[in-house]
């Protein structure tokens, strides 16, 4: 296949599910074309691993690029354009790659479903009749390399943004450790916990994008330092015999059965390729979505505060303010969506004097449990600990742990609708857990099989997570690789055209 005709499938996927809502912005497509149909772009380098060079890569609204606006899907920044490129954007483009435009998420990283958005909600179309989420709040990422409308996508993650969309998508999502991937550039929702993540079709082209942007940044304050790195890392392989944990506190009584069955059939088929199965605790974990719905909102009131319209942000039209309140309450009603004024006013309370003893410092010891929870279970000693610290001895060390993404499969969006804000938290039990540790976890789509595949959900898949001890991202890269190939998975989430079918009738 040419590049030009390369070129031309995404372009045309663009133009295909531009009802998708996928993007906010996109490249010019005489861009497009010239940059990816006249390089000598190969897939492979000299050391085997993919390259970027002319791959077109779309970056979540949230992060930084001066060639197009940055509004995280707010009204309060329709009109904002970056005078700088974020770090991974500008690491991208150093490697070659070509940033395909901006795309669609929920406001300020706040949701579970891509709908809270300025720019109108992220639609999957399942069938004929039906949309479905896309999740959140990465969905227009997710959405857009699984139509084949780019190559691969950034997005971030806080809570589960990137792992949840890539679940209901059928796409691979990753979120690294925290601090591995620069943040200069990204727009903050909750510091302590944002991390950019990378969305491909294949474990091996997300580990190219990542090898591409895990360096350190002078920049970030929250970016670890090269003699931290170096102690990065644990000596199990994917290729040996991964002792892989089955978290028990994962198989909640609302968990889908769909999704109950795939986890099993999974942890099945990774036995049989020689990998040894082994129950483990976390009891912590079972508070841990409690925790996040107060640390992530507390954050987020401190860091939204900026948005004033006089500092940041786009004013409101006429006279801003009244004697009975602050000048900028007109510009922050009108700017912000009721998504982010709902964690703005639920992050201000849990500070407030008379709050954060029972709320946001309970919340913090949740978490520090749930970081101790996670250390127990792994073989690895956490590199950010003490030498001299030692972990509680437990029966069950493991190298990874394995579980669903989400609890259920992706809702439709008339479902969604009628939620009530508790409900949509929910999607992200599963995966608030590593955000709180700050641990690499992957989602891997598996195929729905058996007595559970049916007409109608044939096309569907179920995102598995693989989690892994702080710092071993190579070894939850390697293991996602061994994942597809014991349980591989033909599906990309929702019936597309990929860009090889569409090249080849072009």
């Amino acid at each position: 296949m040419s590049l030009s005709k390369h070129a031309k499938s995404y372009l045309i996927n663009q133009s295909k599910y531009a009802h998708l809502n996928a993007f906010v912005s996109r490249v010019e497509p005489s861009v497009l074309l010239a940059r990816t149909g006249s390089s000598r772009l190969t897939s492979e380098g000299e050391d085997g691993r993919l390259v970027l060079n002319d791959k077109p890569i779309a970056i979540k609204d949230n992060i930084c690029t001066k060639d197009f606006k940055t509004t995280a899907s707010s009204g309060i920044l329709r009109d904002f354009t970056s005078p700088y490129d974020a770090t991974v954007v500008k690491l991208l483009q150093d490697a070659g790659a070509v940033v395909a435009g901006k795309t669609n998420m929920d406001e300020f990283g706040m949701g579970s479903h891509s709908t809270h958005s300025y720019h109108g909600p992220v639609k999957m179309q399942r069938y004929e009749d039906e949309e479905a989420s896309a999740g959140g709040s990465s969905g227009g990422s997710a959405l857009a390399v699984a139509s084949a409308q780019c190559w691969a996508a950034l997005g971030t993650d806080t809570g589960g943004s990137v792992r949840l969309p890539a679940a209901y998508t059928g796409v691979v999502g990753f979120k690294p450790s925290y601090g591995l991937l620069s943040r200069w550039g990204v727009i903050a929702y909750a510091n302590s916990l944002d991390t950019v993540g990378i969305l491909g079709t294949s474990a091996t082209s997300v580990e190219a994008i990542f090898d591409q942007l895990n360096l350190y940044d002078p920049q970030d304050p929250t970016s670890l330092p090269p003699s931290t790195r170096s102690r990065l890392g644990s000596k199990a392989r994917a290729s040996d015999s991964v002792r892989i944990g089955i978290p028990l506190d994962y198989n909640i009584t609302t968990l889908h059965p769909i999704v109950r069955n795939a986890w099993v059939r999974t942890l099945k088929a990774l036995h049989e390729r020689g990998h040894t199965l082994h129950p483990v605790r976390l009891p912590a974990t079972q508070r841990a979505l409690s925790a996040y719905y107060v640390l992530a909102p507390a954050e987020a009131s401190s860091n939204l505060a900026k948005y004033d319209g006089v500092r940041y942000g786009s004013r409101a039209e006429g006279i801003d303010g009244t004697p009975d309140s602050v000048l900028f309450a007109k510009t922050r009603g009108q700017g912000f969506g009721p998504e982010v004024q709902r964690r703005i006013l639920l992050g201000a309370f849990s500070l407030s004097a008379q709050a954060i003893d029972n709320y946001f410092i309970q919340a913090q010891k949740v978490r520090r449990l749930v970081q101790q929870d996670f250390n127990k279970v792994f073989a690895t000693q956490n590199p950010l600990l003490d030498e001299t610290t030692h972990a509680e001895e437990t029966e069950e060390k493991v190298d990874v742990l394995l579980c669903p993404t989400a609890p259920s499969l992706a809702p439709s969006l008339s479902d969604v609708k009628a939620q009530d804000p508790i409900q949509a938290y929910m999607n992200d039990v599963f995966t608030v857990p590593a955000s709180l540790a700050g641990l690499p976890a992957i989602s891997v789509p598996v195929p729905i099989a058996g007595k559970d595949r049916t007409k109608e959900n044939e096309e569907f898949s179920v995102g598995i997570q693989i989690i892994g001890q702080y710092g071993d991202d190579k070894l939850v890269l390697d293991f996602a690789k061994e994942l597809e190939v014991a349980a591989p998975c033909p599906h990309a989430g929702i019936k597309i055209d990929t860009a090889e079918e569409v090249s080849r009738r072009s």
